[in-house]
């Protein structure tokens, strides 16, 4: 298990733009294969139990970002899947402008260091 110190903090609202860009690209996911597929293409541990990553889905669902159905998984048991909506796609684009802007700005005050 990685120490405190490796694990990846997600700033507030940075985990509502991961999932969104996840869902985008993956298509309808269950909240264990979501966070499993994240965890595996991260970089660097990252800590999405249920405690992080189901307050986020609820959230995004109740922003009509995403919408959930219960189906069968591939191992018979039943699951929520979740989906991008039209109103998800249109908050992906606009809070990925947003994070490239705070990212840019992080990133210049990180190299005007003194």
């Amino acid at each position: 298990m990685p120490s405190k110190e490796t694990r990846v903090e997600l700033l507030q609202g940075t985990l509502d733009l991961i999932v969104l860009r996840a869902l985008s690209t993956m298509g309808p996911q269950h909240a264990y294969g979501l966070a499993a597929r994240l965890e595996q293409v991260a970089d660097h541990p990252l800590n999405l139990n249920q405690g992080t990553l189901y307050p986020a889905l609820v959230r995004l669902e109740q922003k009509g970002w995403i919408k959930g159905a219960w189906q069968t998984t591939e191992n018979n048991r039943e699951a929520k899947y979740y989906t991008i909506t039209r109103g998800g796609v249109r908050a992906l684009e606009s809070q990925t402008e947003r994070w490239r802007r705070l990212a840019g700005l992080v990133d210049k005050l990180l190299l005007h260091e003194s």
